[in-house]
């Protein structure tokens, strides 16, 4: 269903904003969480926790009761994610990247506004605990929310640990819990303003296809046609409900019962149309099966549903019409596409740290092969 890992290097904003990103994780699987404070009073580089806890004192008086500790959880390629332990009880921290960054790219305040009016409705999200938007007291804005237990799956091998039936349960509590994002109706919640949904696809087409000028350095067969085809064939959108704007099963919580325990990493939600949440789930679904790719689908675990039951099982849950779903899997592959191509640009140009790079660019043909493939089935 969804990427093994998501695409490195390369940051997230809302709608709206610049950049690009396949997103973060924030994760609470314990084999996530590297603990680099070995003893309290230690902190991993990016929270510092004096701070913190005078912090947490002030606007939660009474919430810790013992020594503060602090674990960075690993998984994510954007905004930070922190444990934070008192010996007794967990919760989650986050905060933008370390060093210069966009502060529209990294919005706390978007993220904490968005899960603190979606908490009381039936879409499963941490619950929202405290906001500093002010750099000055804590060294960046950040906020805080509740630990929730469950893991996050990444790869085709981690689902078929779990045996025949499990997969297909927790895919189809994946789509479940989409149709519950989007029938939150926004203004019922205080999010009536929290995006631009007029002209959204228009908008996202056009941002993305600025973004391949900027960031690729040689020739790819198709790309062009790919984007013209998207342009020529825009579909009409509904009204706009919330997307979660990088809804994908590594950005979610399984709990024990193979069920949604939490919906993760809100940086890109906004409102607009609904199909581009679920175009995008399916796009990880059709991935190509590449040997040493960077992304992996998921359709080879046992049980996996097929992309004609998942769509089916939206359309009917939903009542949403789907028919021009083509279109939105093929976008989401010219998105992802460009992401992957801008990471290629900048590793050639040897502005990345880490390994696997070096294998992202032949990815790129392979997704304008599939956008193609799916926009010219529409």
């Amino acid at each position: 269903m969804s990427a093994g890992s998501p695409l490195p290097g390369h940051e997230a904003t809302a709608e709206g904003k610049d950049a690009s990103t396949t997103g973060a994780t924030e994760t609470t699987d314990a084999a996530d969480v590297v603990d680099t404070a070995p003893a309290p009073g230690a902190a991993p580089p990016g929270v510092d926790l004096e701070r913190v806890r005078a912090f947490l004192d002030r606007e939660l008086p009474g919430l810790l009761r013992g020594p503060l500790r602090a674990s960075l959880i690993e998984g994510g390629r954007s905004n930070l994610t922190y444990e934070l332990s008192d010996g007794t009880a967990r919760w989650v921290l986050r905060r933008p990247p370390l060093g210069h960054v966009l502060a529209t790219a990294h919005d706390m305040a978007r993220e904490h506004r968005v899960i603190s009016a979606l908490h009381p409705t039936p879409v499963p999200v941490p619950e929202p605990l405290a906001l500093c938007t002010d750099p000055a007291v804590l060294g960046a804005p950040v906020y805080v929310m509740s630990h929730v237990a469950g893991t996050p799956y990444r790869s085709a091998g981690q689902l078929a640990a779990l045996g025949p039936q499990a997969p297909r349960t927790l895919l189809v509590d994946l789509v479940d819990t989409l149709v519950a994002v989007h029938a939150v109706d926004p203004a019922a919640v205080g999010l009536a303003d929290f995006g631009r949904p007029d002209g959204y696809l228009e908008r996202q087409l056009r941002r993305w296809a600025k973004q391949l000028t900027l960031s690729t350095s040689r020739e790819l067969a198709g790309i062009a046609e790919l984007q013209q085809r998207l342009a020529d064939a825009l579909p009409a959108s509904p009204a706009p409900p919330v997307l979660h704007g990088d809804y994908r099963l590594d950005n979610v919580l399984v709990d024990a019962d193979h069920t949604i325990a939490a919906v993760l990493d809100w940086e890109m939600s906004t409102l607009g149309d609904p199909l581009a949440d679920l175009g995008l789930l399916i796009m990880y679904t059709e991935l190509p099966e590449l040997p040493d790719a960077p992304i992996r689908s998921m359709r080879g675990a046992p049980g996996h549903p097929s992309s004609a039951e998942l769509i089916e099982r939206y359309a009917a849950r939903s009542g949403r019409d789907v028919a021009s779903l083509s279109w939105y899997t093929a976008f989401a592959f010219f998105k992802l596409a460009v992401i992957a191509e801008g990471i290629h640009y900048r590793y050639g140009l040897g502005q990345t740290v880490g390994a696997g790079f070096d294998r992202i660019g032949a990815l790129v043909p392979h997704l304008i092969d599939s956008g193609l493939t799916t926009v010219r089935k529409g």
